[in-house]
């Protein structure tokens, strides 16, 4: 008798032993597990009691099936305290299957890209010849590179992508030393979008599935849940960066390139009497708070000009105030 395969949903046990087939040691020969474990698992209450015959205690199909369970959740970060209260809650009726399927949803990449393997003497080619063992140590502390065991030369590259662009900003000038920096300050105020887009969802979405154990039906409808708002969080952050992206680009080159740095006509020198000319235009720091309100009322576009305009009028009113008698 073989028990059944890893990838099928097993019924439940019921706390009694079916067709009891196995010794312990064979059944951790199944199972892929240790005699002492099993043991562990009994005495936690994670598995039922054996079935005794004469001097010898025999398991069965149900027994293998839990351990396969156990060893699941176990991969997935589970605690044995939380198994032990999904697997009780399973035993009471509650589905495990739609719960095992909701796990494997959250679990799954979020992201449609592929891990690569590169080499020391590859990433050394990618960031122009330089080979940075400090830099390495660096990108494996951040997870930028994942050693592969067994190598020293060997890394994983979770994401090729935000590789390249490492290497694309060292191509153009900017320090290894720079790139990490700036990696570490993204990855913080990333996860604070992240933190508060899964706070939003759970307060909006998921709560109702969460503040009791859930049915199978509930915990496959929360599993389409997750698939669908999946990439929703991307999708805004990419639209938002793109917008700011491009203001904030608009504002650095109006600043940097706009009349007031454009080379002056030749003229001549100005009489010793007369006052030296005023620039035509100057730089003043105002008040975020103001600009972010002055940008709501007019747009973007029209920021600057509300405010000089508005700086205009009042030089002309307190003109005209001392004009009056």
């Amino acid at each position: 008798m073989t028990g059944k395969s890893p990838g099928t949903t097993p019924e439940p046990p019921t706390g009694t032993v079916d067709d009891p087939a196995y010794r312990i040691e064979d059944l951790a020969h199944e199972s892929g597990t240790t005699v002492r474990t099993i043991r562990a698992y009994l005495d936690r209450g994670l598995l039922p009691k054996p079935e005794r015959r004469g001097r010898a205690n025999l398991y069965g199909d149900a027994h293998l099936a839990r351990l396969r369970q156990i060893a699941e959740l176990l991969e997935r970060g589970y605690t044995l305290a939380s198994i032990k209260e999904l697997l009780e809650a399973w035993d009471a009726g509650t589905g495990l299957g739609g719960v095992l399927g909701l796990v494997s949803e959250v679990d799954r990449p979020w992201s449609d890209e592929r891990p690569a393997r590169m080499g020391r003497t590859q990433l050394s080619e990618a960031f122009g010849g330089i080979a940075d063992d400090e830099a390495i140590a660096e990108a494996v502390e951040l997870g930028v590179l994942e050693p592969v065991p067994g190598t020293d030369d060997e890394f994983v590259v979770p994401s090729p992508q935000e590789l390249a662009v490492a290497a694309e900003l060292h191509a153009v000038g900017v320090p290894l030393s720079a790139i990490t920096g700036h990696l570490r300050e993204l990855r913080g105020q990333v996860e604070h979008m992240a933190e508060r887009f899964m706070a939003f969802t759970t307060e909006y979405v998921f709560q109702p599935y969460l503040d009791h154990p859930p049915t199978d039906a509930e915990a496959t409808e929360a599993a389409a849940l997750v698939r669908r708002l999946r990439p929703l969080a991307q999708q805004t952050v990419d639209a938002e960066l793109a917008r700011a992206m491009r203001q904030l680009a608009i504002q650095l080159v109006q600043r940097h390139l706009g009349p007031h740095h454009q080379r002056p006509e030749p003229r001549q020198a100005p009489a010793a009497q007369e006052p030296p000319a005023q620039p035509r235009y100057s730089t003043v720091t105002l008040p975020a708070s103001t600009v972010r309100s002055v940008r709501a009322l007019v747009g973007p576009r029209n920021t600057a000009a509300f405010i000089a305009a508005a700086a205009e009028r009042e030089v002309q009113a307190r003109t005209m105030d001392r004009l009056m008698p």
